[in-house]
């Protein structure tokens, strides 16, 4: 039977997966339960449990329900003694990489407890399954989105940064990377609900200096604002923060706006982040701050300023004093963002004079690798395996890495790797995606960790990151940028 990143092991009720061709691509340990060694071997066909008792065939079947919503039917099917016994079976369909599937899952029915289920109603577990089915593809299209993404932030960031700063194109380049880290942070955000966890995106320690450098470089290719002078003023010897990169660059594009709007003839917006380190509890303002390390961002800009009284309602929703189409929920979205980071915000102003942004994360006290120099710093020369059942991102990746000074090989599939790290070549590093067919990521790590102990790996997934995996270095979330590439290479072979 063909493995398929599409998982089934997580439902607690027989399931299986189908292709076009009536090939079960995949069965759970509660299907094998059921229906044995017809779902065991190479390539076993829906037909091994179907009987004839079916007023269709199995081809009938599944074109019968190619096209139409998920239906709950009623199936004869043969189980391990042979003999045919009456399911429920709630059906969907989807398409994957070019292909069609079909999702079964069996339901319980009173008079046949052919295998174990919670004390719950039929309606209640069939909409359990069936919202099992709808995470189940919702995870699916968030990594092959992310896949795609990946292409289009790595080819984009490597030629922006091959891109003299004049450019007349520069412009529309920076807006096609910004929407597709909006596109990315969709992304994430399905699959982090696919896994119905709060926070459930990947959070590792990461230099916000990074991050502000990006948010500013947008505002400042944008002719319209010439008459802002910007002032980034960073600590090169910055805290570590673990922090949702994505959303804390929406935190600063929203302040940013905001102290855009306040300067309507000009002016200075200056942005400094700093270590706070504190023995003994202290406030500011409204931000209660715990001894201990802290980062802290502070905007100022020389603008309007905020009247006394809306200065204590800016972080309510729906609370504006700007006209349509603002709805008052963009102060309200940062605040929320950086309290579910374990942070504060705090806002202080003169009017006629300034307004200062003050944004709080909890830190630790280590530096954090600095990571604000020019690409040039980032080269390499070490041979690098890279490994994805993906071509366009493995051209990608070859691409980035080859402009860099590193020499590149590519596998599509976990078994062409092992056979490129037993050549002649002395591979440095190893780059695989976790989900592959055929042999998965975690296999061939496994494998190269027996053969080539020394090797380093750097695991990528477009998936939410795997549990329990708390080596940072080693991992890098899809979709990433050639930067992010750069440094996390940079990084694992320097560990």
């Amino acid at each position: 039977m063909k493995p398929d990143p599409f998982s089934l092991e997580n439902a607690g009720w027989p399931a299986i997966l189908v292709d076009a061709s009536q090939v079960i691509r995949q069965a759970n340990q509660a299907a094998i339960k059921i229906f044995g060694v017809a779902l065991e071997g190479n390539s076993p066909l829906l037909s091994a449990i179907w009987s004839a008792d079916n007023a269709a065939t199995p081809e009938q079947f599944l074109t019968r329900w190619e096209r139409a919503p998920a239906p709950t039917v009623s199936l004869k099917l043969r189980g391990k003694g042979g003999g045919a016994q009456a399911h429920l079976v709630s059906i969907c369909s989807f398409n994957r990489d070019g292909e069609k599937y079909f999702l079964l899952q069996l339901l319980p029915q009173a008079g046949t407890p052919a295998y174990e289920t919670e004390r719950n109603s039929d309606t209640t577990i069939v909409h359990r399954q069936k919202l099992e089915c709808a995470l189940q593809m919702a995870r699916s299209v968030a990594l092959d989105f992310n896949n795609a993404l990946t292409a289009v932030l790595g080819h984009t960031s490597h030629v922006l940064s091959r891109m003299e700063p004049t450019h007349p194109d520069r412009g529309s380049l920076l807006e096609v990377e910004k929407a597709a880290a909006r596109a990315a942070e969709i992304a994430n955000d399905l699959g982090a609900f696919s896994l119905q966890e709060k926070g459930a995106r990947s959070q590792g320690p990461g230099n916000l200096n990074l991050v502000l450098q990006r948010t500013v470089e947008v505002f400042q290719q944008n002719k319209a604002l010439g008459g802002i002078e910007w002032k980034l003023l960073l600590e090169r010897n910055l805290y570590a923060a673990k922090f949702d990169e994505a959303k804390m660059q929406q935190v600063f594009i929203k302040i940013l706006q905001n102290s855009i709007e306040a300067l309507p003839n000009g002016g200075r917006i200056t942005i400094q982040s700093k270590n706070v380190e504190l023995t003994d509890p202290a406030q500011d303002r409204n931000v209660r701050l715990a001894p201990g390390a802290h980062l802290c961002v502070e905007i100022i800009d020389t603008g309007l300023g905020i009247t006394p009284e809306v200065l204590p309602r800016i972080f309510e929703p729906f609370f504006t004093t700007k006209p349509r189409p603002h709805r008052g929920l963009g102060l309200a979205w940062v605040y929320g963002v950086i309290t579910n980071h374990g942070g504060g915000v705090a806002i202080s102003s003169q009017v006629g004079a300034s307004t200062s942004v003050r944004v709080y994360l909890p830190a630790e006290n280590r530096i954090v690798q600095d990571q604000s120099g020019a690409l040039e710093e980032l080269r390499g020369d070490q041979m690098v395996l890279m490994v994805d059942d993906e071509d366009l991102l493995l051209t990608m990746g070859q691409t980035i890495l080859s402009a860099h000074g590193y020499r590149v090989l590519i596998a599509n599939t976990g078994q062409k790797a092992l056979e490129l790290l037993a050549g002649k070549e002395a591979v440095q590093l190893v780059i695989t995606d976790l989900v592959m067919p055929a042999m998965s990521g975690r296999e061939l790590v496994e494998q190269i960790h027996q053969r080539w102990p020394s090797i380093p790996i750097l695991c990528t997934s477009g998936y939410i990151r795997p549990g329990g995996q708390e080596n940072d270095a080693a991992y890098l979330q899809k979709p990433f940028t050639n930067r992010d590439l750069l440094l996390k290479v940079k990084q694992v072979l320097a560990a």
